[in-house]
């Protein structure tokens, strides 16, 4: 648990600091006041105040704000709208307030934290590639999807779907998602045939060959199956189903320098795609069950870091980490810039509105919609954790 929320915090952190950073500095190189630099959302737990600024922690800890002088509160980490009879700004600080800038400095600031965001996981999946020796493997849910800048090639796997906690395969680490290659050093093809292998060796030991179906590492495992299984568990408490896999190799050198551009634009594109295919079975279906299955929050991502550093092999567990930073930071970074109100992109969208129309929304009214916006991404989230919550404990 503490191992778990201890890699949570620095994963949710850096891409935090990283999109904030982006943000912050762009104002200080305009000469724009920074009032805070928060991690999480108030209330605050506490803050420092450094120079004019404070740098402070709160207690919603899903992300984080910079608020600027002169921006209003919408969005800067609270949804109340700024009090009519707050002090009168001098000419020394309306020259320093956001809203008094040109559009184009705006702009700036607004989408820098989007562009951090996209640099950090060009970054990320250019150590993750290297050190994956340029392969990495995906379940392909959508057979007709083209990955673009790198060779493709179609595998058959068998993945572990489930993994009885204290079970022979639960002591020696298996974990979800694990694909099984070989028992005993024997290749496997037909996951009909795992169990009654594995039932063949009760009371003795049988060697595992598993494979991280993203980053390719394969390690050993050794399991004595149970000759008296509680029911429905099976001998060593695993289950097993089948699955086509995308192998994406990088051979060139050109489809290696831009493979950490091309890997993460893959990721998001193939997200959006299957998401959206998703859609279009709940409104066939008349369910929600497939897009709830498929939308995760923080209590989401807390589990699969939960499963992330439980990992045994150290190299295995450094590139699932390195894979699931990398696409939360491009999410991050396309859900940041749609034009959500209280979002950078909402925002950003009425500085296009300026520009374009050559005059400003009306401040109150602005501030009203990115309240309304905050309050929506609050419910969402709420909605989001409530089914995360229901699917933990299923």
């Amino acid at each position: 648990m503490l191992l778990t929320l201890i890699a949570f915090i620095f994963i949710l952190s850096v891409l935090v600091i990283i999109h904030e950073a982006g943000h912050f500095f762009t104002a200080k190189f305009f000469g724009i006041k920074v009032e805070e630099f928060g991690f999480g959302f108030p209330p605050r737990v506490f803050g420092i105040k450094r120079g004019e600024t404070i740098y402070s922690i709160n207690w919603l800890p899903i992300g984080g704000f910079v608020k600027l002088y002169g921006e209003d509160e919408a969005g800067g980490g609270k949804i109340t709208l700024p009090n009519k009879t707050d002090h009168k700004a001098t000419q020394e600080e309306l020259k320093r307030a956001f809203y008094a800038r040109p559009a184009w400095q705006r702009a700036l600031v607004i989408l820098n934290g989007v562009i951090m965001n996209t640099v950090l996981a060009i970054v990320i999946y250019y150590i993750f590639l290297s050190l994956s020796s340029f392969k990495t493997e995906l379940p392909l849910l959508d057979p007709n999807f083209n990955f673009v800048g790198a060779n493709q090639t179609v595998n058959s796997q068998i993945l572990v779907s489930e993994v009885v906690p204290n079970s022979p395969a639960s002591k020696a680490g298996i974990t979800v998602g694990t694909a099984l290659i070989a028992i005993d050093g024997k290749k496997i093809s037909d996951y009909t045939n795992v169990a009654k292998i594995i039932d063949s060796h009760k009371g003795e030991k049988v060697t595992l060959t598993l494979q991280n179906p993203s980053t390719l590492v394969k390690r050993n495992v050794t399991v004595i199956p149970r000759i008296n299984p509680p029911k429905n568990q099976g001998a060593i408490g695993i289950a097993f189903f089948p699955m086509q896999s995308m192998l994406l190799t990088y051979t060139t050198i050109s489809q290696k320098i831009f493979s950490g551009i091309t890997y993460p634009y893959n990721m998001l594109v193939y997200n959006f795609d299957v998401i959206g295919k998703l859609i279009a079975v709940s409104v066939k279906q008349h369910t929600l069950a497939p897009i709830s299955q498929s939308v995760s929050g923080p209590v989401g991502i807390y589990s699969v870091v939960g499963t992330v550093v439980h990992i045994p092999n150290l190299k295995e567990r450094i590139l699932d980490i390195l894979n699931l930073m990398g696409l939360l930071s491009i999410s991050l970074a396309f859900f940041n810039i749609l034009p959500i109100p209280a979002l950078d992109g909402g925002r950003f969208f009425f500085i296009l509105f300026e520009l374009v129309f050559r005059r400003k929304v009306n401040p109150v009214i602005e501030g009203y919609i990115h309240t309304a916006g905050m309050a929506l991404l609050l419910i969402l989230l709420l909605l989001v954790t409530v089914s995360d919550l229901g699917k933990l404990f299923h």
